[in-house]
């Protein structure tokens, strides 16, 4: 019933879909300044908003009612499946590549789209007649995974609609980390205490944050002073850069960025939990743990129930920041 007043637009609920993108496909709508954009927003009613900085992925967020979200995505189906046919008109290729989207879905909600034993992703490839696929893994630094839609734009289409039903009967369980795309990286010099970054040929001043990152580094860690050459980092380093140095008076450095390599001590943290809140941490056969594992870094020991105990030693360990992730998953969980 919830199906059929969703693909008839009848359903107002206010959804918010997330989108991921490489950048190159969102610069084919922003050669035109924008304009793409500004007329799928009037001509949806939907929200459409796109991540900015310099990263080689994007996060199109689509909020609006259900009927908005539908149109706005046949929108930008029909707009890929243009980029397609133009693309082709160049090239030697003769079968048409599917259109293909990828949306970004907290993990929590991707069981209930699967389905048991995979009944439901099955339901919904054979009555669209696109291709879902869920990753295995969750983004990095965040509890969303990507889903993968590919197909003509009309099998797309159909399939959003599934996947909306599927995640407005299921929403998501507790706190959900957003996957934010990292920006391009380009390399960090320190010395001097300055932060440089690479342009071209020069090495240009950084912004505060990084020299204070750098700063803190260094208070941290027993690092030998800048210009001193010690067994673990070879090589000499500068005592400071000219104000815009040539990147070539910098190669000569096998090691430019010391100490930053290298990680903070490992300390270890203790936590206790009520034995009938660890299934939720641990997970079927250990799943939900092993993701805040790989997610913190941290080692993560938990303890054989003790007979006569109510609780669960947890033993956490890392650098500071491994542990506090770890404890804010946990809790999340």
């Amino acid at each position: 019933e919830m199906e059929s007043k969703v693909s008839e637009g009848g359903l107002n609920v206010t959804l918010t879909i997330r989108l991921l993108m490489h950048g190159k496909v969102r610069g084919s709508h922003s050669r035109d300044k924008g304009e793409t954009v500004k007329k799928m927003r009037e001509e949806s009613g939907a929200r459409i908003n796109i991540s900015e900085g310099n990263c080689p992925e994007r996060i199109v967020t689509i909020t609006g009612p259900t009927d908005a979200i539908f149109k706005a995505f046949a929108m930008i189906a029909y707009k890929f499946e243009e980029d397609i046919t133009n693309s082709m008109s160049n090239s030697t290729a003769t079968s048409k590549p599917p259109v293909t989207l990828r949306l970004v879905v907290p993990a929590s909600q991707c069981g209930s789209l699967i389905g048991k034993g995979g009944s439901k992703i099955k339901e919904i490839r054979e009555s669209t007649g696109a291709q879902v696929q869920v990753a295995g893994d969750m983004l990095p630094n965040s509890t969303e995974r990507a889903v993968t839609i590919s197909g003509t734009p009309d099998a797309i289409i159909q399939c959003v609609k599934q996947i909306c039903v599927v995640m407005l009967e299921s929403p998501p369980k507790g706190a959900t980390i957003p996957y934010r795309p990292k920006p391009a990286s380009t390399p960090v010099i320190f010395a001097g205490g300055q932060a440089y970054t690479i342009q071209g040929q020069y090495a240009i001043p950084h912004p505060d944050q990084l020299t204070k990152l750098h700063q803190l580094a260094m208070q941290q860690t027993p690092f030998t002073p800048l210009g001193q050459t010690t067994p673990a980092f070879p090589g000499t380093y500068p005592h400071t850069l000219s104000r815009y140095p040539s990147l070539t008076s910098l190669t000569m450095f096998p090691c430019i960025c010391p100490g930053l390599d290298a990680s903070p001590p490992a300390s270890t943290h203790e936590l206790t939990i009520p034995n009938d809140l660890i299934g939720c941490i641990i997970g079927r056969q250990g799943t939900k743990i092993n993701e805040i594992r790989q997610m913190s870094g941290a080692q993560i020991k938990i303890a054989n129930a003790t007979e006569g105990s109510s609780e669960r030693q947890i033993t956490i360990t890392g650098t500071p920041a491994n542990i506090s992730l770890a404890q804010y998953l946990i809790n999340a969980r």
